[in-house]
Formats: structure tokens, C-alpha cells, sequence
């Protein structure tokens, strides 16, 4: 049974709250380098841009439609992509 929009977007929300919660100092980090941080807030971002552009190829394809999707979850993600790019660009 394929994914729904709103069931990979709820997924992707856990790397929103990493991501902001390592931004906010709130995410646990003790025993982490700044580069292993740094890579724990990339692979996130990766993620969230990766299933951003999840659109099926064809009317056979069941993938879900991320990219045409207007549900509200999809600026979280965004916003989640800028601030973990900040933060990387910040403490590099």
C-alpha cells in the first residue's frame, strides 16, 4: 500500500524537529563534534529535500505527490531546509 502525502510529510516531521531542536539548542549533542552535528542536521535536510520532490512519473506510478501538493506540512519542511542550511553554514 503506498504512502499518502500527508503520511511522508508527517514522517518528514521528524526531521523538521531535529533540525530545530539542534538549531535551538534543545537536541542532545553532548559526546557530538560540530561535525558530527553539523552531518546529523544535513542528513535531515537531505531527507526533507529528498521526499519534497516526490511526484509521480506516470499515472501508473503511485508514488505520492509531494511536489503538487498544497498540505500545510510542506512549509515546515522548507523552513526546516533553510534553517538547518543556516545552522550548517554557521558553525562550519
Amino acid at each position: 500500500m503506498a504512502q499518502t502525502v500527508s503520511e511522508v510529510l508527517t514522517a518528514g516531521l521528524d526531521s523538521v524537529s531535529i533540525i530545530n531542536d539542534i538549531n535551538t539548542d534543545a537536541y542532545e549533542t553532548e559526546g557530538m563534534t560540530q561535525s558530527e552535528i553539523n552531518d546529523l542536521v544535513q542528513r535531515n535536510v537531505d531527507h526533507l529535500e529528498i521526499i519534497l520532490a516526490y511526484a509521480p512519473v506516470d499515472s501508473d506510478d503511485d508514488t505520492p505527490n509531494v511536489v503538487g501538493s498544497s498540505n500545510s506540512k510542506k512549509n515546515n519542511c522548507t523552513t526546516a531546509i533553510a534553517t538547518g542550511k543556516s545552522y550548517i553554514s554557521n558553525n562550519s
